[in-house]
């Protein structure tokens, strides 16, 4: 959605920065911690400003910590709790980008092939030329491919007919996008666009023969032991403990099918995983030296985020004072029906969070308005384990 990156700036209370590559990894094993001081605090506010419930997972060094507050189903009561599911929503995007960088690394393709050599035909028409788009463009989201996940109409068999089942085929997605003029050449400004990720899962399964999703399973999630993370197709339920999914009047949205969003949002994890993954990614532990560099390399254009292939590099604001500035992160992020994540590391690898709370309004997002509730907590979270 166009406007995913406001909702998740509001979540976030982040700005983009250009600032260097990120560390080593801290070595040994990981052991708990106390977590950081004002962090169950931050979560409680969250609480207290209209999210039911919200989960962190918070590391320092080799020590780690797992945080809950308020409520993962309002009709029940249960608790929320750390080791509970949730939609990731474009947090995929740097699954996506992990397993395309791999297959580079293994010389089996470019990031500067054209979408035209993998997808022939796919791309064309109204000015669409996939001859002229390559596969980082897609990755860096300056291809100038129009989203059709930002009309409202395009999700009326959810949120006006109620069709939570409805299924939303990935090449139907993309043939909408196609009737749109491009937004601009490509390579020639930015614009983020779920319609990459599409194509840029269809260019995995055209170079492996494979399904995306078990690409996905077989490069990382199995090798990293992520067990509690799942690649939906367009199964509308979360499966095993899992936080429920609400909109800004309390509606509970967890029943949702991930079709349209497939590999540029579908994915289902918890905070626990997205730290495992997202540490491994981003100090070095599933890409070559070559495609580390690639995927921590961020566009230039002006009123754009310093986005790299699926990844923005950012600062969390530590407050006032000569002792108080900014910490670089590596981030990514995810804003979707019923639930908001975001995960961050600093850029020397020592510190990170994990961050998620379930609330998305989607009707909302898509009358441009904030769809999640306005609240000083996920600010004040960032600054208690990423500061000081």
């Amino acid at each position: 959605m166009k406007a995913r990156t406001r909702a998740v700036a509001l979540w976030a209370g982040l700005c983009a920065v250009a600032v260097a590559g990120i560390g080593p990894a801290s070595a040994g094993e990981r052991i708990p911690g106390p977590p950081p001081a004002g962090l169950q605090q931050a979560l409680e506010q969250s609480v207290a400003d209209g999210f039911p419930g919200a989960v962190a997972y918070a590391g320092r060094g080799e020590r780690e910590s797992r945080l809950a507050a308020g409520l993962a189903d309002t009709a029940t009561g249960e608790r929320a709790r750390p080791d509970q599911r949730f939609r990731i929503a474009s947090n995929t995007k740097s699954f996506v980008s992990a397993v395309l960088l791999q297959l580079e690394g293994e010389g089996r393709l470019s990031l500067d092939d054209s979408v035209e050599k993998w997808l022939p035909g796919v791309v064309q028409g109204n000015g669409n030329d996939g001859r002229a788009v390559t596969v980082r463009q897609l990755l860096s989201h300056t291809s100038g491919i129009y989203d059709p996940t930002t009309e409202p109409a395009f999700f009326a068999p959810y949120l006006k007919r109620h069709q939570w089942g409805y299924v939303y085929p990935p090449r139907e997605v993309i043939a909408r996008a196609v009737r749109h003029k491009p937004l601009f050449a490509p390579g020639t400004g930015w614009s983020y666009s779920n319609t990459n990720y599409l194509l840029a899962g269809l260019v995995i399964e055209a170079v492996t023969h494979r399904p995306a999703s078990l690409e996905i399973q077989r490069r990382v999630l199995a090798p990293l032991g992520l067990k509690d993370t799942s690649f939906p197709l367009t199964d509308p339920d979360i499966h095993g403990p899992h936080l429920h999914g609400y909109d800004l009047s309390g509606r509970d949205v967890t029943r949702f099918s991930p079709s349209y969003d497939w590999t540029a949002g579908a994915m289902i994890s918890t905070v626990d995983d997205l730290a495992r993954f997202h540490r491994a990614l981003f100090t070095g532990e599933l890409l070559r030296p070559a495609q580390q560099r690639e995927l921590l390399t961020t566009v230039r254009f002006p009123d754009a985020p310093a986005y790299g292939l699926g990844v923005q590099r950012m600062e969390v604001s530590c407050g006032s004072g000569a002792t108080s500035a900014p910490v670089v992160v590596w981030e990514a992020d995810g804003g979707g029906p019923g639930f908001t994540s975001a995960s961050l590391i600093s850029a020397d690898g020592e510190r990170q969070l994990v961050l998620a709370a379930n609330v998305y309004d989607l009707g909302a997002d898509l009358r441009g308005d904030p769809p999640i509730p306005p609240s000083i907590g996920p600010l004040a979270a960032q600054r208690a384990a990423l500061c000081g």
